[in-house]
């Protein structure tokens, strides 16, 4: 809490120093956090790769204005834009998290860890550029961080439930290991990341019907830009606020949080990253990512028996809670950010075509009269003991269940799936399947020698920890 009397200086509130010191002391030891940042960073990286392909993305890179570029600058992987790091945080964040396809935490808040490597990346390599001697491990270590203070902050804190989208905990995340890229000392680190909290945050109203929309796919963009622009403010000197979240009235607690203080479950460490789900092999929100592979398994049911999908009378998705509030949907979906945040289409899809990819969000795809007509026969219940074991944290299942009956009367096995690809539990089944992901999306925008020498590092802890940040990101340049 903060205290102050006339005669002193207001305390700064816990909060931002036990994030500060964390971001300053703390060094990882934890193999499989190193491991899993290397994984996290190459998916990342691939997923930027794959957005390029959409007009809708592509259109919003590049220099604020004609003219605008800076040699030198920070770059942006597989594009040959040089930029200055607040619009290359927002390019790279924005490119990552475009198609819904990157790394996802799932606790009382929801969100994307890997979203903060838009501002860490692009600091790093106009840094670098610039001189200073940044390799990809320091990259590395500001990823466990800031999935860190992004993770352990969602566990126990719903911006949800207040109407506040979860990229504010990517801004701040993002702002504390930027103002570690950039040599701020305590006191500026402090008030950069009271900064964040003054700040606006966004609303979640683009992420749910009616007003669902593609501002989804760049508000994690913004938030990286929001958080290298904070901290070059604070780098100035640039006075910061003691009391941003604890103030009484005036306060981030009072003003949008209810009144509540922030709940920790955890000490800051490498939890985070060592538990994130990886989303391998489908582009769909991850709160679906079980149902779509039972939606596959009863897709290769269907066939197997000479089964139509056109019989099917009903499917009954048995859930979770966070299921039903934020993907559960009917009615008209009237974009891919609509579609792609609707589990009956999720479900959909790939029963219909056995296949989910980000191209099926498109119109073209979901023009398909068969879809909408399979969509309005599905429907979600929730299971409280799916709802008990999401929030377990010897567990944290996604769990969802679907049973298909048909019009004559008869049903099939219920096809349940806990842990989806991509979950801590099944890592070992993972990693090769994400390996295959990356190796794809490399062949989108680099010939095969180039691939070859991007992946004799990515795949490499040693190597790809020992080379510096301009070398690694000028592999990304087409």
């Amino acid at each position: 809490m903060t205290s102050r009397n006339d005669n002193q200086r207001p305390e700064w509130d816990d909060v931002l120093v036990r994030i500060v010191d964390y971001v300053r002391d703390y060094r990882p030891d934890s193999a499989l956090a190193w491991t899993t940042a290397r994984h996290v960073l190459i998916d990342s990286i691939g997923c930027a790769l794959e957005a390029l392909e959409y007009p809708a993305c592509t259109k919003l890179l590049g220099p604020l204005v004609p003219g605008a570029s800076l040699p030198g600058g920070a770059r942006v992987p597989g594009t040959r834009f040089e930029l200055d790091p607040v619009k290359a945080a927002f390019d790279i964040g924005a490119t990552i998290r475009w198609l819904d396809y990157n790394d996802t935490w799932l606790a009382a808040e929801w969100g994307h860890p890997s979203d903060n490597l838009g501002a860490i990346l692009a600091v790093a390599d106009w840094l670098a550029r610039k001189g200073a001697p940044l390799t990809m491990r320091q990259v590395l270590e500001c990823a466990i961080k800031a999935h860190e203070i992004q993770g352990v902050l969602a566990l126990k804190n719903s911006f949800n439930q207040v109407g506040l989208d979860h990229v504010a905990l990517v801004k701040l995340a993002s702002t504390a290991l930027v103002c570690q890229l950039l040599g701020l000392d305590r006191e500026q680190a402090l008030a950069a990341l009271s900064q964040v909290f003054v700040d606006g945050q966004s609303l979640r109203t683009y992420r749910h019907a009616p007003n669902t929309g593609s501002r989804k796919s760049w508000a994690a963009g913004d938030a990286c830009s929001r958080a290298v622009r904070l901290a070059l403010i604070a780098q100035t000197g640039e006075m910061g606020y003691p009391g941003a979240l604890t103030a009484p009235a005036w306060g981030f607690y009072d003003v949008s949080f209810q009144g509540r203080e922030f709940r920790f479950e955890r000490e800051f460490g490498s939890y985070v990253m060592e538990n994130v789900l990886l989303k391998i092999s489908y582009p769909a929100e991850f709160h679906a990512q079980s149902a779509v592979e039972a939606a596959m398994a009863l897709h290769g049911q269907l066939k197997a028996q000479g089964r139509r999908v056109e019989d099917i009378e009903k499917i009954l998705i048995r859930t979770h809670a966070a299921c039903v509030r934020i993907i559960d949907k009917q009615g008209p979906l009237d974009n891919p950010a609509d579609r792609d945040h609707c589990i009956q289409y999720m479900v959909a899809v790939p029963l219909l075509f056995g296949r989910l990819t980000a191209a099926d969000y498109e119109a073209d795809v979901a023009s398909d009269p068969r879809i909408d007509a399979l969509r309005a026969k599905i429907h979600c219940v929730e299971d409280p003991a799916f709802t008990a074991d999401y929030h377990d944290p010897d567990k944290r299942s996604i769990a969802n269940g679907l049973t298909v009956t048909f019009s004559d009367g008869t049903t099939l096995d219920e096809v349940l799936v806990e842990y989806p690809i991509g979950h801590r539990r099944r890592r070992a089944d993972g990693i090769p399947l994400l390996e295959e992901k990356f190796r794809r999306n490399l062949a989108r925008r680099f010939d095969p020698e180039r691939q070859q020498a991007i992946l004799a590092v990515a795949l490499d802890q040693a190597r790809l920890e020992a080379l510096p940040v301009q070398e690694f990101m000028a592999l990304l340049v087409p």
